[in-house]
């Protein structure tokens, strides 16, 4: 433990590291907070979990749809500038489309609305990953600080979803969204303006030929990230269903976090061990487990027992996220790093949607336990598509 501890230390003691990683963490509480916070909205009100699937959905594939654009913006203009404005404009859209669904506007305002935000949320999670890759030279240093952001991932997926549910089931409604939107512009904010580390913008156009993307490397990956990203949409979606049918909708948001919980200690543990193994077969060996997971959950109909599912289920999560985001970093270029991360978040975020709507149009039809075939279906797609994953080597 005090050689792990150790671990994370070292990298956290370089000068503004601690700073920009607690404002980025701040920042991303939108990102556990939304999807299902929309679920909670629309179905209170509408009474539908396919249509909040829906609405949920058509937020996450804007945000899909200009991930990589924001990741590339940020790498040609910097990050001080291009984060801001757009948690602005995430912050007006996710408002206005609350106001849609309180006062029943007419349905296309909560689409048009939802895309909106989507589209501008900024891209946090790879800008910080940018930022550490840019402080750091050693590639175990590296390793670590990945792992830990991907532990604080998994911290605001266990805060998140508990403390969104409990603001919307307890308080009112809209209370969970209000509360993202804060943390949101206040952690980005605070981010943007931690000039000292930021990386140099432009880096991929000081020379006249801009590097290439290794496609071959990028894109399995972003099919892994998209296959897996069904499975995290379907079962959300339908925990929250699940809780439900268990007469305590208040531990929708519990359960998530039991499945982030065991993620985030995985996670920590993958960031102080000095691994033997690559990290390609990190990712099939993580994506499998990830699948396997997946499986039990049609058969439990008990809440603890759920939990406990869930919580060993959530082990495999940070290991296979942590080895797809450590190939970009080894394989793609630095002038576009933020842009590799970038696709690899819209693959998850493009395979969150179709896997909460399908997931909560089965829900409507045959219930939670058939539902969580969906996120199974999604594992399976995903441990496939990482046999296809190969390493890089990064060019200049």
């Amino acid at each position: 433990m005090r050689l792990m501890l150790d671990s994370y230390r070292r990298v956290l003691a370089r000068p503004g590291a601690f700073a920009f990683s607690s404002a980025a963490l701040v920042a991303r509480l939108p990102i556990s907070m939304v999807g299902l916070g929309i679920v909670l909205l629309v179905e209170e009100r509408t009474g539908s979990y396919g249509l909040a699937g829906t609405v949920a959905a058509v937020f996450v594939l804007a945000e899909a749809a200009f991930a990589v654009l924001h990741g590339r913006w940020v790498d040609h203009f910097g990050q001080s500038l291009v984060l801001p404005i757009a948690i602005s404009v995430f912050g007006a859209g996710l408002a206005l489309m609350v106001l849609a669904v309180e006062q029943d506007w007419a349905r296309v305002w909560t689409y048009v609305f939802a895309a909106v935000a989507g589209a501008s949320l900024p891209q946090v999670g790879a800008s910080v990953r940018t930022r550490w890759s840019h402080l750091l030279d050693e590639p175990g240093e590296k390793q670590t600080a990945f792992a830990l952001e991907a532990v604080l991932d998994e911290v605001v997926f266990v805060v998140g979803p508990v403390l969104v549910t409990l603001l919307a089931t307890g308080w009112h409604p809209v209370a969970g969204l209000a509360v993202a939107v804060a943390s949101g512009v206040l952690g980005t904010f605070a981010f943007a303006a931690q000039r000292r580390t930021e990386p140099p913008a432009g880096r991929s156009t000081q020379t006249s030929v801009r590097s290439p993307m290794p496609w071959r490397l990028v894109l399995p990956l972003a099919l892994v990230c998209l296959t897996l990203g069904a499975l995290f949409g379907a079962a959300e979606v339908t925990t929250v269903a699940f809780a439900e049918e268990q007469g305590a909708r208040w531990v929708a948001g519990w359960l998530l976090a039991a499945w982030s919980f065991g993620s985030l200690v995985a996670g920590l543990v993958t960031g102080a061990i000095a691994w033997r193994s690559g990290p390609d077969v990190r990712l099939r060996w993580g994506s499998a487990a990830m699948a396997l997971a997946m499986a039990p959950l049609m058969f439990v109909s008990s809440v603890p027992v759920m939990a406990v599912v869930l919580l060993v289920g959530g082990l495999a999560i940070a290991p296979t996220l942590i080895s797809a985001m450590t190939m970009v970093e080894q394989g793609v270029p630095s002038g576009r790093l933020t842009e590799g991360m970038a696709i690899l978040h819209t693959g998850i975020v493009a395979g969150v949607a179709p896997g909460a709507s399908i997931a909560g149009f089965v829900v409507d039809q045959s219930g939670a336990s058939a539902a969580y075939a969906v996120a199974l279906a999604g594992g399976v797609l995903g441990a496939l598509a990482a046999q296809t994953a190969r390493p890089g080597r990064r060019m200049a």
